[in-house]
């Protein structure tokens, strides 16, 4: 049944076009060339991050700043192994998802560790990374407080988590 709810919905919105008399063809067209339009503006923004962020890990920052983190995870009451995956979430889903990955690799999933980082990157968001996306689309680029409400945000969700995995 469940196989059928796609095709059945795209039926739905085509033949709601079609009795209002509405271009769909056309009206696909430019939709898909604005959506063209959007990843042009966005491209150049993304790249720069990702560079940023490999030559982060190239020259050894990240790590340097996994180690600076250390304090901050014991006053949240996080395992220290979970450094990597704290410091890359908010700028990439696939690196910290690759975090992920080896603190469960080492640690299994049902140690502490494998699901105090579960629970981190279940629970969090790659901030800057979609910050940068919506951002660049727009004329204005002052984010306002939304760069130190997510943090916050972020911080207290981590800390929730260290709390219930003591």
């Amino acid at each position: 049944m469940l196989d059928l709810l796609w095709p059945v919905l795209l039926l739905a919105v085509l033949g709601s076009a079609m009795l209002r008399r509405l271009p769909v063809y056309q009206l696909f067209v430019e939709g898909a060339k604005s959506g063209l339009e959007v990843t042009l503006t966005v491209l150049p923004n993304l790249a720069a991050m990702l560079a940023a962020l490999h030559l982060m890990e190239a020259s050894g920052l990240a790590g340097q700043l996994c180690r600076m983190m250390e304090p901050l995870l014991r006053l949240l009451h996080l395992p220290g192994e979970t450094a990597p995956l704290v410091a890359m979430r908010p700028f990439s889903g696939s690196a910290s998802l690759a975090a992920l990955e080896r603190l469960l690799a080492q640690y299994g999933a049902d140690s502490r560790i494998g699901l105090t980082a579960s629970v981190l990157m279940g629970s969090s968001e790659t901030i800057f990374y979609t910050l940068c996306v919506y951002m660049s689309g727009l004329a204005d680029k002052r984010t306002g407080y939304a760069i130190p409400c997510s943090l916050a945000g972020m911080l207290a969700g981590f800390w929730a988590c260290g709390l219930f995995f003591r």
